[in-house]
């Protein structure tokens, strides 16, 4: 097990934890203090992509998947953080497919910081400025190196760490990032409220997105609050429950 070490005070921060789940999906939050990590979302791009913001509430954050690829979205995204007085430290990805990368190189450039994602996808990375050529929506790709995520990593920020989960499927290299202690994982492309994600695009294969999903996911908590890659938030237990996708689990 690989430990990635990023350096953080220790403060008193908001986090949500799943009280209840109705049958309609939706969730009911009970907001308390806590030593935890918060999840700030913002939805950026044509496609809708979830591009999320972790902070221990004082100054190190953590920016997954950024996909502001207008040049208003990389404004609001900036002008938050500094609202918030927060200072990204950690730039990582789920997968690369292009929405979900858009704003890797000028997060990148803009608070110099080392792309991270998992070490078999390399091959989205390298596709992504062709399918955004083929979509309309030519983009500079992140030139920087490249930190190659495994299973079971443990990146750190400050007092908290998420842990990394491979998760292929969707893409062959796809990883989510959980974090035990705040009962959450960011899920990319791999899980959706009732859906799952996509298989009919380059490095998809649905068995093996079925296998990670059941094996991995399925594995954890019920509780456990999803953070999708598109759409509102979920949890474990009702996806086990309700998803069309996955009956008989």
């Amino acid at each position: 097990m690989r430990i990635l070490h990023i350096k953080s005070g220790i403060i008193e921060k908001t986090t949500v934890q799943v009280k209840t789940i109705p049958k309609t999906g939706e969730i009911d939050f009970d907001l308390k203090k806590a030593i935890m990590l918060t999840v700030k979302r913002f939805i950026f791009n044509p496609v809708q992509e979830n591009t999320y913001v972790l902070y221990d509430g004082k100054d190190a954050c953590c920016i997954i998947d950024p996909g502001c690829y207008f040049q208003e979205e990389k404004q609001t995204l900036a002008s938050w953080l500094k609202d918030q007085h927060l200072v990204p430290t950690l730039l990582l990805n789920t997968h690369c497919h292009l929405d979900h990368v858009f704003g890797n190189k000028w997060v990148a450039d803009k608070y110099g910081l080392q792309l991270q994602f998992g070490e078999y996808e390399q091959p989205s990375f390298d596709f992504a400025p062709r399918s955004g050529e083929q979509w309309g929506m030519p983009f500079e790709q992140y030139t920087g190196e490249i930190l190659y995520l495994k299973e079971g990593d443990l990146i750190i920020l400050g007092n908290d760490e998420l842990e990394v989960l491979f998760t292929p499927g969707h893409s062959v290299g796809h990883v989510v990032f959980y974090n035990r202690p705040g009962g959450f994982i960011i899920g990319g492309d791999v899980l959706f409220r009732l859906g799952i994600g996509r298989t009919d695009i380059p490095g998809g294969d649905a068995e093996t997105l079925l296998k990670s999903i059941r094996t991995k996911l399925f594995s954890l908590p019920a509780e456990t609050i999803v953070y999708p890659g598109h759409g509102e938030p979920t949890t474990i237990g009702y996806e086990k429950e309700l998803n069309p996708f996955l009956g008989n689990v």
